[in-house]
């Protein structure tokens, strides 16, 4: 480190306006960020989460649209399926159970009669 020189040399340096001006890049203000806010996966929003990786990943915006509308329309229609299937099982289990008991008391060799008590 003692090698250096007292003064560094003055370079050309591109000023954020587009200018090219001779000066000591260590002396220049630090440049300000133009680009998009970074928001880390981790602050958003539970709700926002899966968008914002579609978006880091190169998903277009209506993709991401699409998402936010149809996907809490495809968990109703699926709970709403699923719903209607397991009243369909329960209707069917009770329609089953009602038939078999009717099918044991009318059908043949389910009666008392005739038979002996004791043998």
């Amino acid at each position: 480190m003692d090698n250096l020189p007292a003064q560094r040399p003055m370079t050309v340096v591109q000023l954020p306006n587009g200018q090219h001006v001779y000066a000591d890049p260590a002396n220049l203000p630090a440049a300000q960020p133009t680009g998009p806010q970074v928001v880390h996966i981790h602050q958003a929003a539970p709700d926002r989460t899966v968008q914002r990786i579609a978006l880091g990943s190169g998903v277009g915006a209506g993709t991401v649209a699409a998402g936010v509308y149809f996907g809490p329309l495809l968990v109703g229609v699926l709970t709403a399926i699923a719903a209607n299937l397991a009243m369909l099982t329960f209707m069917v289990l009770i329609l089953g159970w009602g038939v078999i008991t009717v099918v044991r008391a009318v059908g043949p060799g389910t009666s008392n009669k005739g038979r002996r008590k004791g043998r």
